[in-house]
């Protein structure tokens, strides 16, 4: 099909390329966040036990937590260094690497005695692979979404952006429903010898998939025409520090993020070690109402983000950053009711529906704020160095918070990360820098409908 000229496009791909652009998002993250997050829900119901397990069980799960967080120290690092390649050499080369690197690192999770069998080498291995991921999905991100936005048809910029982020909910789905599964089917010894390893192994297969889907796909327009016309960026990160608007957008795109991290990592993860753990529910049921959650999510991930297209990303990001605050307390009571049917429809309501308001969006709401010849760098920066305290810290300081101060620590700390995000995002002016792209030889400069 030949290239046809669009105002937001350039030489724009015909529907059978876009169709597998779209595929290639979303199959790509949901094979890294079905391995990133198994990670999280395993911490608080195996590697506790496996790994450290000479700690009081307290302390053990602040250990295994801690481990879960170092994946998030790194994401930035994977951002910068794959973010910097993205930007000077393509979208599509980091993504395939990306993928090999967490698949490897997650099989190899899955083989890893425990500290009964090779002693404290366990925890350590445990860490570098860990590491391994947080590198893996740090570079992932940024690459997949920019496939997705760049690739968008005018006017469906935060519908398009809306796809990769899919792969998250139907990685958390995947994950929790797999180990649910196995769970269900093993003997509680069984699970904790073999059983969850399965799920880990399976991840094999997932990148497989993808590889052969992801290897088909096209430079994105945006970036092609950049090398023809400009050249690529000589160091992008260095470029965001100079340009003050560029860094302002980091700066406040991070302080927007902090309560969309930590709504995610409260209710995927940090409740399933709650509930087991402090209110002492049968793991099950906790699984089984995250699995359901995250299928919900699947659907209002795109119709938030097709939403924010029409009503502008900002409002919808704050209205989500407050709606998740407000469910935090119903969600805690009822997980505290021990009720199976009142703690499916909260995780519902918090996690399946109120979460994607702001997850829906973010995609395009952060691509808009940066060139195209440093987007990757900046939108990586944005999203995995807030990961650090926003994602990664989360369950840590959660299961501090309960262990001290109960519910009402947890309440606290979310409210203050709703109202931080909130402010940040309304403080966001700023054009939609797609206009500027080299690709767009008729853009005009206007003020974004995302970010008005």
């Amino acid at each position: 099909m030949k290239p046809t000229r669009t105002k937001t496009g350039g030489d724009s791909a015909g529907s059978s390329d876009v169709r597998l652009v779209v595929a290639s998002s979303v199959i790509g993250t949901t094979v890294e966040w079905y391995d990133f997050f198994l990670y999280g829900t395993a911490a608080g119901i195996v590697f506790n036990k496996l790994y450290f397990p000479g700690a009081d069980p307290f302390v053990g799960t602040l250990l295994s937590f801690a481990t879960f967080a170092l994946g998030f120290v790194a994401r930035p690092v994977g951002g910068l260094i794959f973010g910097h390649l993205g930007d000077k050499f393509g979208r599509k080369k980091i993504l395939v690497a990306t993928m090999l690197i967490m698949g490897v690192a997650t099989c190899l999770i899955g083989v890893l005695p425990s500290y009964g069998t090779i002693g404290s080498a366990a925890p350590i291995l445990l860490v570098l692979l860990r590491l391994a991921q947080g590198v893996a999905v740090g570079g992932e991100w940024g690459g997949a979404v920019l496939m997705a936005t760049e690739y968008a048809p005018p006017g469906k910029r935060g519908l398009y952006g809306s796809f990769p982020q899919i792969g998250l909910a139907i990685g958390l789905m995947l994950g929790t429903g797999v180990l649910a599964g196995l769970d269900a089917i093993t003997s509680e010894a069984a699970f904790l010898a073999w059983g969850w390893r399965i799920a880990f192994l399976l991840s094999a297969v997932l990148v497989v998939v993808g590889l052969l889907v992801r290897v088909k796909i096209m430079e994105t327009p945006a970036f092609r025409a950049m090398e023809q016309q400009e050249g690529a960026s000589t160091v992008p990160a260095l470029e965001l520090v100079r340009d003050r608007t560029s860094l302002r957008h980091v700066l406040l795109g991070m302080g927007s993020r902090f309560t969309e991290g930590v709504a995610y990592n409260t209710w995927a993860v940090f409740v399933i070690s709650y509930g087991t753990g402090t209110v002492h529910l049968d793991k099950q049921p906790l699984l089984v109402a995250v699995m359901i959650a995250a299928a919900v999510m699947v659907f209002f991930i795109p119709v938030f983000g097709r939403l924010s297209d029409r009503v502008g990303r900002r409002r919808i990001f704050v209205v989500g950053a407050l709606t998740t605050m407000v469910l935090a307390i119903p969600t805690l009571a009822a997980v505290s009711t021990g009720n199976t049917v009142l703690i499916t429809l909260s995780l519902v309501a918090v996690l399946g529906i109120s979460y994607p308001v702001m997850y829906g969006p973010q995609a395009a709401f952060y691509a808009e704020l940066f060139p195209v010849s440093r987007r990757c760098t900046g939108i990586s920066v944005v999203y995995q160095l807030s990961g650090i305290v926003a994602s990664g810290l989360t369950p840590l300081i959660l299961a501090f918070l309960a262990g001290k101060a109960g519910t009402t620590g947890v309440v606290a700390y979310l409210a203050i990360t709703a109202v931080i995000s909130a402010v940040c995002a309304l403080a966001i002016r700023q054009r939609d820098m797609f206009d500027d792209d080299v690709r767009s030889p008729h853009a005009t400069a206007t003020v974004s409908p995302g970010n008005a």
